[in-house]
């Protein structure tokens, strides 16, 4: 697909044969798509991306600057991944002993998810919709629909909205201040969008 023009992939960077491009996607310096990868439309991957073999990245994703998307990660529609954000694929990597693709865990960031420069997500873990990791963080369990968190080890410390206002609970309701947005609390881990 290298010759199709419905997307832009600077001249530094390679794209294996094998690798499915949407429509507008921009892929820019010294970065490389390896095969059996699968890139939606209006995608932009910065300078020094990675994609490794067979990652599903869904449409309108930003990742920037020295991210890896390792295999086993699937990243949905509207992620964002800030620069040098990191994930895993394997909980006890051994050189000597490597696993492959056969002991690989999945990681999954689901739509809206916003991850913070250098956040750490190791494998294994489901980003809920909408949740975001703070710069710095690493998160070492499954992080909340809606849910703000960072630390070492990461955790809740508080909620945002779709559109990324932060929100205010009053009793078990939040009305977002710059979209109207309205949730509500299931329980200390969990709101949702009503």
């Amino acid at each position: 697909m290298a010759g199709d023009k419905r997307y832009f992939v600077h001249e530094s960077s390679y794209t294996d044969d094998d690798v499915e491009i949407g429509k507008d996607t921009k892929i820019w310096h010294f970065s490389h798509v390896m095969r059996g990868s699968e890139i939606g439309e209006r995608c932009t991957l910065g300078q020094n991306v990675l994609v490794g073999p067979n990652v599903k990245i869904g449409n309108n994703v930003k990742i920037q600057n020295n991210v890896s998307v390792y295999e086993g990660v699937i990243l949905e529609d509207d992620v964002f991944c800030g620069p040098s954000c990191v994930f895993t694929n394997d909980l006890n990597p051994r050189a000597a002993y490597p696993k492959g693709p056969s002991g690989y865990i999945q990681t999954l960031v689901k739509r809206g998810a916003s991850i913070g420069a250098n956040a750490t997500i190791v494998c294994g873990y489901t980003l809920g919709e909408h949740a975001f990791v703070g710069a710095g963080a690493v998160v070492t369990r499954d992080v909340p629909a809606y849910a703000v968190v960072y630390g070492n080890p990461a955790r809740i410390h508080g909620w945002i909205c779709e559109c990324g206002e932060k929100l205010e609970f009053t009793n078990d309701g939040a009305k977002c201040v710059k979209c109207g947005r309205r949730y509500r609390k299931i329980d200390e881990r969990q709101i949702e969008r009503v």
